[in-house]
């Protein structure tokens, strides 16, 4: 018996599969880049890098042991000082993030893989003990939770609201650091909207408290997000930008208000810059109208993460019906986490149905050192 598996316009090859073999282990296109596979390691911050942001060698192990992945989102990296989120969080706004990143990229690359990088400004998430700075946010409404520092968790401060001198620098900034990610090797950019961070507080209204154009009915409160990926696409070009969206999720305090509107005139705008490389759906759920709707509207290759928990054990199959799942309900491409950082080797796993090691939580995901990431075993062994 013969499976197909269906491609959108902009997407993906067609390929046949044998009944023991998933359609997320077929080859795909996303843009000029052929991918392998159509599993996406999806970006998970584990804190590796430098005190200001440069990234350590083991984080190049850490990557080049999972390449072959159709495709590596790294871990979020801001693009300038006041966006730092947490201590020891990777940036790429100077040359030495720069240099940092190219020995990550060049390991990847020797090994088979391929690359994008996100781009993350943390806005109210974070501390003047991580940043030396105080945190910008589009309104004055702190965090409702503590922020780790290096001396532990602290009461998160209240943002100073950006001024539209700093709403069109950060944008720059943004542009920036999408073309130091490319000077660094990266094949593009995933601007990170999502997640309660700088961009989704634009979108959110318990975040957003704005009565100028960038505030107030979803029109404006979309403004920001577009401006941003307009100015990294015109740096870039499209084809090499991805955006990542968490429609309803409420991380990091985020509570939207209408996320059944803000989402289809985000897309449309968003289609309206031009063919970017990918949509990236957060916790996508392909059971909602509202996703139905996202991948009906959205031109290009969709990006889907499947609902797979928080913080519990990994599924068995590491995330594999859920993925086979989005993919039958249209996505192109599917992004796993934890199922990657606990399996070096997932896609091989995934190609023989060899069971998944469990996932070392024990205090490790965020510490620093090899243990717990890059001590998990392969097959090979």
């Amino acid at each position: 018996m013969t499976t197909t598996v269906t491609a959108t316009a902009a997407s993906t090859e067609v390929a046949s599969t044998t009944p023991a073999e998933s359609p997320l282990l077929s080859p795909a296109r996303l843009g000029a880049l052929r991918l392998p596979n159509r599993l996406v390691m999806a970006p998970m911050t584990r804190n590796r890098a430098s005190a200001d942001g440069v990234p350590l060698p083991v984080m190049a192990t850490y990557y080049a042991q999972r390449a072959t992945a159709g495709l590596i989102v790294a871990e979020a990296a801001t693009p300038n000082a006041v966006g730092q989120t947490y201590a020891n969080i990777t940036a790429i706004h100077t040359d030495a993030h720069v240099a940092g990143w190219r020995r990550v990229t060049d390991a990847v690359r020797d090994a088979g893989g391929r690359m994008f990088l996100q781009l993350q400004h943390g806005g109210r998430v974070g501390h003047p003990d991580n940043s030396g700075l105080t945190p910008v946010a589009p309104s004055p409404v702190p965090l409702p939770d503590t922020v780790h520092t290096p001396s532990g968790h602290q009461p998160a401060v209240v943002p100073r609201e950006m001024t539209l001198d700093e709403i069109r620098s950060t944008v720059a900034d943004f542009a920036a650091a999408a073309r130091r990610a490319i000077d660094a090797g990266f094949e593009g950019v995933e601007v990170h909207a999502a997640n309660g961070y700088l961009l989704q507080q634009f979108l959110a209204k318990n975040t957003n408290h704005r009565t100028d154009a960038y505030g107030g009915p979803v029109a404006h409160r979309i403004r920001y997000v577009v401006e941003v990926v307009r100015a990294v696409a015109e740096e870039i070009g499209a084809e090499r930008v991805g955006v990542r969206i968490a429609p309803g999720i409420t991380v990091n305090g985020i509570e939207e208000g209408d996320t059944e509107d803000i989402y289809p005139a985000l897309v449309d705008a968003l289609a309206g810059i031009g063919q970017l490389a990918y949509l990236h759906v957060v916790f996508a759920d392909p059971d909602t109208v509202l996703f139905k709707e996202i991948r009906a509207n959205w031109p290009g290759t969709l990006i889907a993460n499947p609902v797979l928990g928080w913080g519990g054990p990994l599924p068995a199959d590491g995330g594999r019906g859920a993925g086979e799942r989005l993919l039958a309900a249209g996505a192109d491409l599917i992004s796993l986490g934890r199922s990657f950082l606990a399996n070096p080797d997932l896609v091989e796993r995934m190609r023989v149905g060899a069971p998944l090691n469990p996932l070392n939580d024990k205090g490790l995901m965020y510490v620093g050192g090899a243990e717990g990431y890059t001590d998990y075993p392969t097959l090979a062994g």
